[in-house]
């Protein structure tokens, strides 16, 4: 096997696993939530509140991942986390009932977490290790790819089948997935040499730095959560806009895909920080946008502006993490995502109980622009603090 030929299998299964782990059986719930109201009698509270426990079960995921360092136990986690996958979205479609529901969205929650973490940590530590470039702009890529084909599977879907019957269609999708998940994800490697015999050794940030950057992720994680989850619902309740939430978080997704591709090359020219700073204030105009200007035009821009930086700020800061812990890059990657899902547990419940209250979703997203803007007021503040210990640009 040609190791171009064997990079590109490896990536391709990464691309798989967040499809699935994200988009099928994490984010399908966001276009599919209006039609489970409609249908299914979900209330505005329940769905805030289903929205946390998935949350908490990628919080929950991110914890374990932060606690492990064997490869091969790691390895293991993750093959399980993309059976979960499946299995969560078949229960969604199997009972109406609102616990088994919560206890799907718990487990696609830590389906989801073993995807991106453990699955993008052990694919960053096989990219150093066979000296490839240490960037996951294309594994990330299948995420904006995942939340498109859910959108998208949801829509062609929405004129024949109900809800339950929806649901049972994506998990079919995911056992496609699952497939190459699996099948084509590298073995784990304990050894601590690259292929070329370079020494793979960890270079941790100092304390200040590190309290500084999970500050900052976590804001971004506030900042991400409601447009994530509640976008299709609030677009949707707009005046003049009903039924084009679905398309909204489509063009989310199609946004989201090359995006992480594009801030690698960005991060290539100004450092992974300033390319950070730069996504995070962008990402305040796209969340704002919809409130701002209830027109479509503006929707729509702010979700380019939105998936084109969500996606790129999540993987600028895990590719971060990885490199500073090469031999072990799950473990920073669970420590930064512990800050971003605490965000994202405590968010959606708050903007459902709003809602419950106002009869709308949109006062969440005032919460969510000004989490982002101190994110990014704290990202500038870690600049001068990188300045001064010569890190600004990680490698």
């Amino acid at each position: 096997m040609s190791e171009q030929y064997e990079r590109v299998r490896v990536l391709l299964a990464g691309i798989c696993s967040l499809i699935l782990a994200m988009g099928v059986a994490r984010f399908a719930y966001t276009p599919l939530l209006p039609l489970m109201q409609h249908q299914a009698g979900l209330g505005v509270a329940a769905a805030g509140w289903l929205a946390a426990i998935n949350y908490a079960g990628y919080l929950s995921g991110a914890l374990i991942a932060s606690l492990i360092s064997d490869m091969v136990l790691k390895d293991r986690l993750y093959r399980m986390g993309m059976i979960l996958a499946v299995a969560s979205t078949v229960m969604m479609g199997l009972s109406s009932n609102l616990i088994l529901w919560a206890l799907s969205r718990f487990l696609a929650g830590m389906g989801s977490a073993a995807g991106l973490l453990l699955g993008s940590g052990l694919i960053l530590n096989w990219l150093i290790r066979h000296n490839h470039r240490s960037e996951l702009g294309i594994h990330f890529s299948g995420i904006g790819l995942g939340i498109a084909c859910s959108a998208a599977a949801v829509f062609l879907m929405s004129g024949g089948l109900n809800w339950r019957e929806q649901w049972l269609v994506l998990a079919m999708l995911g056992c496609l997935l699952l497939v190459p998940a699996l099948a084509w994800f590298p073995a784990p490697d304990k050894t601590k040499v690259t292929r070329s015999g370079q020494l793979m050794e960890d270079a941790p940030p100092g304390d200040l730095f590190m309290r500084l950057f999970m500050f900052a992720y976590f804001c971004a994680g506030a900042g991400y959560v409601v447009s994530a989850t509640f976008i299709v619902a609030i677009i949707d309740h707009m005046p003049g806009l009903a039924g084009t939430g679905t398309v909204v978080f489509f063009v989310i997704g199609v946004a989201a895909a090359p995006s992480c591709v594009v801030w690698d090359l960005i991060a290539r020219r100004m450092g992974r920080l300033d390319a950070l700073i730069c996504a995070s204030v962008l990402q305040v105009i796209g969340i704002m946008l919809p409130v701002l200007n209830s027109g479509l035009a503006a929707a729509l821009a702010g979700a380019v502006l939105f998936g084109g930086t969500v996606m790129g700020v999540v993987s600028l800061v895990l590719t971060m993490a990885g490199q500073y812990y090469p031999t072990r890059p799950a473990k920073m990657m669970g420590k930064m995502t512990l800050s971003y899902g605490a965000a994202q547990i405590m968010l959606p419940a708050v903007t459902g109980w709003m809602a419950a209250g106002s009869g709308s979703y949109t006062v969440g997203l005032y919460l969510a622009g000004a989490a982002m803007v101190v994110s990014s007021l704290v990202l500038l503040l870690l600049r001068r603090v990188s300045q001064r210990a010569g890190k600004l640009k990680p490698d």
